[in-house]
C-alpha cells in the first residue's frame, strides 16, 4: 500500500472546514447548562473527517469525470485506503465520544456516526439529502448538548441551506435554490435567537450574542443573494465556502449567550484562519 501524503489527507477529510465543527459540541454544551469538553469536541472532529473521507469513497467515480483533481481520482490516495480512513476514524471518533460523555455520549455518536453514513452510503443524492445532512450536524450539538435543543436544529437549518447549494455547484443556482438557502438562513437566525433568549447568560451575554446572530445573517444573506445575478458554478462554490464558515458566528452566538462571552468571542478567531485556509485548500 502506497504513503499517504499530508497535503492529499487534509484535502480527504477537508481541512480547512473543520475549523467550522469543534464549536458545535461547545454551543451545545453551553446553552444547555453543561461543562464542554476537548473530548467531545475532538469526537465530533474525528466523525467529520470520517464522513468527509467516506463522502469521496463512495462518490469516487463522479469525482472521476467532475472533480478529478480529488484525492482519489487524482491517485493519491486510493479507495481502500479511503475507506479504511473512514471506517477507523469513525470508530475513533465513537470512542472519543464514549470517554468523554458515557452512555450518553456513546448513545448520541453512535446516531450521530449512524447519520453520516447513511447518507455518505445512499441518501446523498436522494431528495432526503439535504436532511439528512442536517441531520448529522444537528445531532453534533446534541453531541455537546445531551439533548435538543433550538440551536441543534439552528445549526440544522444552516446545514440544510449548505446542502441545497451544493448540489448547485456543478450546474449553477437556480432562483429557487437561492430562495431555498435565504429561507434556511431566515430560519437558522430565528432558532439561534430563540435558543440564546433562553440561556442562562447575562444581558451583557445576550447582547453579545444578538449582534453575532445579526452578524451571521448579514453575512450568509450576502453570500447567498450574490447568487441572483451571477448563479455560475464558481460563484455557488464561493457562497458555500462562506457558508460553511457561517457556522462559527453561530457557535459564537451560543457559547455567548449560555454566559461565556469571551469563549464565544474566541471562537472567532477560526473565521480569518478558516478563510485563509479554503483559500490554498478546498472545502468542498
Amino acid at each position: 500500500m502506497s504513503r499517504i501524503g499530508l497535503r492529499a489527507a487534509l484535502e480527504l477529510v477537508r481541512a480547512p472546514a473543520t475549523l467550522s465543527v469543534p464549536g458545535d459540541t461547545m454551543a451545545g454544551a453551553a446553552l444547555a447548562g453543561r461543562s464542554g469538553t476537548p473530548g467531545l469536541a475532538a469526537a465530533s472532529v474525528l466523525l467529520y473527517w470520517a464522513g468527509m473521507a467516506l463522502n469521496d469513497w463512495a462518490d469516487r467515480d463522479i469525482d472521476a469525470v467532475e472533480r478529478p483533481e480529488r484525492p482519489i481520482p487524482s491517485g493519491r490516495i486510493s479507495a481502500n485506503q479511503a475507506l479504511g480512513i473512514a471506517a477507523g476514524l469513525t470508530g475513533a471518533g465513537i470512542a472519543a465520544a464514549t470517554l468523554a460523555g458515557g452512555k450518553k455520549g456513546f448513545a448520541i455518536s453512535a446516531l450521530l456516526a449512524g447519520a453520516v453514513w447513511a447518507y455518505d452510503m445512499g441518501l446523498k443524492h436522494t431528495p432526503a439529502g439535504p436532511a439528512s445532512m442536517a441531520a448529522c450536524r444537528t445531532l453534533d450539538v446534541m453531541l455537546g448538548a445531551g439533548r435538543p435543543t433550538p440551536m441543534a436544529f439552528a445549526v440544522g437549518a444552516h446545514t440544510y441551506g449548505i446542502s441545497i447549494l451544493g448540489r448547485a455547484e456543478v450546474s449553477g443556482a437556480s432562483p429557487a435554490t437561492v430562495r431555498g438557502a435565504l429561507a434556511c438562513t431566515a430560519a437558522a437566525t430565528g432558532l439561534a435567537a430563540v435558543s440564546v433568549a433562553r440561556g442562562a447568560g447575562s444581558a451583557a451575554d445576550k447582547a453579545t450574542a444578538a449582534a453575532l446572530i445579526a452578524g451571521y445573517a448579514a453575512s450568509g444573506g450576502k453570500a447567498t443573494l450574490a447568487l441572483r445575478g451571477k448563479p455560475d458554478p464558481e460563484q455557488v462554490r464561493q457562497a458555500v465556502r462562506a457558508s460553511i464558515m457561517g457556522f462559527v458566528p453561530l457557535q459564537s452566538a451560543a457559547v455567548a449567550g449560555g454566559g461565556k462571552t469571551l469563549s464565544g468571542l474566541g471562537l472567532l478567531a477560526a473565521l480569518p484562519v478558516g478563510r485563509w485556509l479554503s483559500s490554498k485548500m478546498s472545502t468542498a
